[in-house]
């Protein structure tokens, strides 16, 4: 038992909850340091005194305090039976998949803010967690420090949603701003951000939609209860985005931003991560620099918006260490609803837009195959831009505009334009 202050003259016992940290990098530190500094707060919220007894790394730690708890052995944490809620903050699918199972296996819960693990394996975790009357949760694997999961899971729950999108990636976020703020190139842009440690120095990740497509995989499993396959999930990524994309979204007003979208169609449910662009009555247009925000319509509630750190050491262990104190006082299992059975998601040919075309040549050279290919179209000149035509499609599918951009002679680029007025 440990002893809680109430007042000057009043003491209370309390329960003592044991946890281990799988993991000492940038986001294990931080939820080490969040429940030090806030030992408090973390204690009166979760109703007992939370411990760190374990942390494991390959790595040692000269100087640091971590060093008394310190261990090198996975088997010391899955053998303690005094451990009661597991942190897997390692990343990737393994070993984390293997020590997070052997976890939930042996009666510990599980808190992790592993986008990978989840989207892989967390119809799996989430079964295993519920035979055995615990829990496995993963706020800090989408949006960061931004509550989403939880949102989803219990307070959305008398909704129809039909549309998640959001921009979920802080690096290409960032990148996306400078070059717009700023002019730089795409590769100006990924240096400066892997100089300030957004970008890792292997970025495609980021850079080619993946870690997007896992995170709006695993919103569109929660809200619709089925396992949605992230490699299924069409996915592009900003690669392509030039700065002279950008002058020509400046002069529309638009904004281009990587977005993940999962939205009901009359065909069925389509998911896809894409750069687009969005005009200035978009919730999304101002989400900038390192910023994530997530943008949700039900049925009932309409529109809604979650806005803030979607990365970051401190952010991201402030959602790990709320889940901490969820599997804390949840000593039975919190129901989520992800099971194995796979999503179909439909193609997204279907989906109807307009479409922001590059193509190289005057307007005089090619305005009548212009016209020929996707009707009346709106010409668009950005200043100091030369030796080409920028136009933007009227609204058509995607499979409309795919056949005809292919047989656009000197196509150098399309971007997607999000122009819907139900926003």
């Amino acid at each position: 038992m440990a002893v809680k202050y109430v007042n000057e003259d009043q003491y209370e016992e309390i329960g003592m909850a044991n946890i281990a940290i799988l993991g000492y990098g940038t986001v294990g530190s931080g939820v080490y340091e969040v429940i030090r500094k806030n030992q408090a707060i973390v204690n009166k919220n979760a109703g007992e005194a939370v411990e760190i007894k374990h942390v494991l790394d390959l790595r040692d730690f000269p100087g640091d305090p971590v060093e008394e708890i310190l261990t090198h052995d996975f088997n010391d944490i899955l053998n303690d039976k005094d451990v009661s809620v597991v942190v897997e903050v390692m990343g990737g699918v393994e070993p984390a998949y293997t020590f997070v199972k052997g976890c939930l296996e042996a009666g510990k819960s599980v808190c992790t803010s592993n986008k990978a693990l989840v989207a892989a394996k967390g119809p799996e975790l989430i079964r295993i967690a519920r035979q055995k009357g615990i829990n496995f949760f993963f706020e800090a694997s989408v949006g960061g420090g931004i509550p989403i999961i939880r949102v989803l899971n219990l307070c959305l729950t008398a909704d129809d949603i039909e549309e998640i999108s959001g921009i979920l990636n802080g690096t290409t976020n960032y990148m996306m701003t400078k070059m717009a703020d700023e002019g730089w190139e795409f590769e100006e842009a990924l240096k400066t951000a892997q100089d300030l440690g957004y970008a890792e120095r292997n970025p495609e990740a980021d850079i080619d939609g993946w870690d997007a497509c896992r995170k709006i995989a695993i919103l569109t499993s929660l809200y619709t209860g089925k396992n949605t396959d992230y490699e299924r999930v069409y996915t592009e990524g900003i690669t392509k985005i030039s700065a002279r994309d950008i002058k020509y979204a400046k002069e529309l007003g638009f904004k281009i931003k990587l977005i993940a979208e999962s939205q009901k169609t009359d065909d069925g449910l389509v998911a896809m991560v894409a750069p687009i662009m969005l005009k200035r009555s978009h919730p999304l247009y101002n989400v900038d620099d390192v910023l994530n925000a997530v943008y949700v319509r039900g049925n009932v509630l309409g529109p809604a918006m979650f806005f803030g750190s979607g990365a970051g050491k401190l952010p991201t262990a402030s959602a790990v260490v709320s889940d901490v104190i969820a599997a804390v006082k949840n000593k039975t299992n919190v129901r989520v609803d992800w099971d194995d059975k796979d999503l179909e998601l439909c193609s997204v040919g279907s989906v109807k837009r307009s479409f922001f075309v590059r193509v190289s040549g005057s307007e005089e050279e090619k305005l009548d195959r212009i016209k020929e290919l996707f009707g009346e179209v709106d010409i668009v000149k950005a200043p100091g831009v030369t030796g080409e035509t920028g136009f933007v499609t009227g609204v058509m599918t995607e499979e409309e505009f795919e056949k005809g951009f292919k047989q656009l002679e000197g196509a150098i680029t399309r971007i997607r334009v999000d122009n819907r007025e139900d926003k």
